[in-house]
């Protein structure tokens, strides 16, 4: 995540506020699906609207008590902030929106699939865009990884599109979202405001013509698409305060309680059908992410010795 447009000196240790942020904003994202599977008679492009036009109010709100309403008028005045906030809002947009899509159509273990993959693509990015060289560790999980690419593609006769979209989308996101200069809840506020515009008259069109489920469809409805907005915000601005208080290692260790808590769901409360071809797909990139995260930690210890 970016840092603040004047940073202030971060301790590289791990701290319990941090770990508190961290831990609620995973568990959040980790019970996401029960809410997408609520809304998942509602068109994926209205939920997304949704969530874009309901998160403008929750953000804004964090910045007020923030006090930092001042970094958001000067990337306004910055055209290369703006653009770069809009290509992070248009990857988020396409991330939000096929994992909305996923969910109601039944494959939240696509999705799983996906965010369990991402850590391993940000790696392989870096290596790609930033030059950055890889250790045999490294090359050995993501090497795990296509093969387990591979064995989904062969058994399904083509590439498993939701889980690549999902991770390529978010690897990207996180990737561009590094140069934004400025904080993770300004940039946040940036994106899903430059998104409002559209999102709003989308809503406005489907209300007026009578295909909406804001005020067409019930009270169960209206109030689902207005929390929208805190089920959107609130674990992003967990996460982005938190993980200025952790550690890198620890970040990368809890980042599998979402995908992991996903999976359950998607087999113990969705009964989507787990093969033995997925399954095993699963425990390869499982395999990978232990031997990434070990080497990430013995490189850690390393480092501070």
């Amino acid at each position: 995540m970016a840092t603040d447009t004047i940073p202030a000196p971060v301790k590289n240790e791990d701290t319990p506020r941090g770990f508190a942020f961290g831990l609620a904003a995973y568990f959040l994202w980790g019970f996401l699906p029960i809410y997408m599977k609520a809304v998942a008679h509602i068109p994926a492009l209205e939920v997304l609207s949704h969530r874009v036009i309901w998160s403008v109010p929750v953000a804004g709100i964090v910045l007020l008590a923030l006090g930092r309403t001042g970094d958001v008028k000067a990337a306004i005045r910055s055209p290369r902030t703006l653009a770069m906030a809009g290509l992070t809002a248009a990857l988020i947009s396409v991330n939000w929106m096929t994992y909305i899509w996923a969910i109601s159509v039944g494959r939240a273990l696509d999705t799983a699939l996906g965010y369990f993959i991402n850590p391993l693509f940000s790696i392989f990015l870096a290596a790609v865009l930033l030059k950055e060289k890889l250790s045999a560790v490294q090359l050995a999980a993501i090497g795990l990884v296509a093969a387990a690419v591979a064995i989904l593609t062969i058994d399904a006769g083509g590439l498993p599109w939701v889980s690549l979209i999902l991770t390529v989308s978010w690897g990207f996101y996180a990737f561009f979202r590094k140069t934004l200069p400025v904080g993770p809840n300004q940039g946040f506020f940036l994106e899903v405001a430059i998104l409002s515009l559209p999102c709003l008259f989308y809503i406005i069109y489907l209300e007026t013509s009578g295909q909406g489920h804001l005020m067409q469809t019930g009270l169960s409805d209206s109030l689902l698409l207005l929390v929208s907005g805190l089920v959107t915000a609130v674990p992003l601005i967990m996460y982005a305060n938190g993980a200025k208080l952790l550690t890198l290692s620890t970040i990368a260790i809890m980042q599998y309680i979402a995908p992991t808590m996903i999976f359950l769901i998607a087999v113990f409360v969705f009964h989507e059908p787990l093969s033995l071809v997925k399954l095993g797909a699963f425990v390869l990139i499982w395999s990978a992410l232990i031997i990434y995260t070990w080497s990430m930690r013995r490189q850690t210890r390393g480092s501070r010795a």
